[in-house]
């Protein structure tokens, strides 16, 4: 599948560092497919000077293939990359089901089972006692101990210049270099609907859009690549913003 690039135009005030580009890619969810092409475009991307990928996590569930996801990530940034990895709710649900079984109907109700498979588990029939302490202790064996340590090594923010970048969103009112791994990871509302300027240019995923969402205060881009085929990269480059899609 061919990426294609948009032009943006230009972020209010927002700036990118200087002699940099900052490509952030949205929820991927075992789309390794359409990783490998974002990986191909940004490295045949002609901008100059340092480049940092950010992934903004939700690297498993829902689709097929989050163990390739995962060794995709490990296996290194495009070439002349630098890589930041951020942690998804996702991710999170995967690290408390490690520790409790009882959340383990929650991690399959939102595309744990596809995950299980990518790792060549079989998720139960029945997401009962027996059911989900069986497959807890499967999912502990059969990921790689360098996978969970990815999960856990995995950032709850970064900043770069004018932007931060987090998994779901801030929580309104309350100082970027203040907030908590829970709102950073599941919020939604409150942050979507918050017009206030949250002191940083907050780029995230974790709400589905059919395009990307553009707001004076916040860039939204999670496209839904696991069943729309379109996995979204904002590329940041001083005041300019542009995008590259498969």
């Amino acid at each position: 599948m061919l990426g294609k690039l948009l032009n943006l135009g230009r972020s209010r005030t927002a700036r990118a560092p200087g002699g940099m580009a900052v490509y952030a890619i949205g929820d991927i969810h075992g789309r390794a497919d359409l990783l490998a092409v974002l990986h191909a475009r940004i490295e045949a991307d002609p901008a100059q000077g340092q480049k940092l990928v950010v992934y903004l996590g939700d690297y498993v569930d829902r689709g097929p293939e989050s163990r390739k996801v995962v060794d995709m990530i490990l296996a290194g940034p495009p070439k002349g990359c630098r890589a930041v990895c951020l942690r998804g709710n996702h991710e999170q649900a995967m690290l408390d089901f490690l520790e409790d079984w009882k959340v383990g109907a929650d991690w399959l109700n939102f595309g744990g089972g596809e995950t299980a498979r990518s790792y060549g588990v079989q998720p139960p029939i029945a997401a009962d006692f027996v059911g989900l302490i069986d497959l807890q202790k499967e999912i502990g064996r059969a990921v790689p101990p360098a996978h969970w340590r990815f999960f856990r090594d995995c950032r709850m923010s970064h900043v770069e210049g004018d932007y931060l970048f987090v998994h779901a969103g801030v929580r309104p009112g309350v100082a970027w270099d203040r907030q908590v791994p829970e709102d950073l990871m599941w919020i939604r509302d409150a942050f979507l609907k918050s017009r206030n300027d949250h002191g940083k240019m907050v780029v995230h995923g974790h709400s589905i859009r059919e395009s990307v969402e553009y707001r004076p205060n916040r860039i939204g881009i999670d496209t839904g690549a696991y069943f729309s085929g379109v996995l979204t990269c904002l590329v940041l480059e001083g005041a300019e913003t542009r995008l590259i899609q498969t």
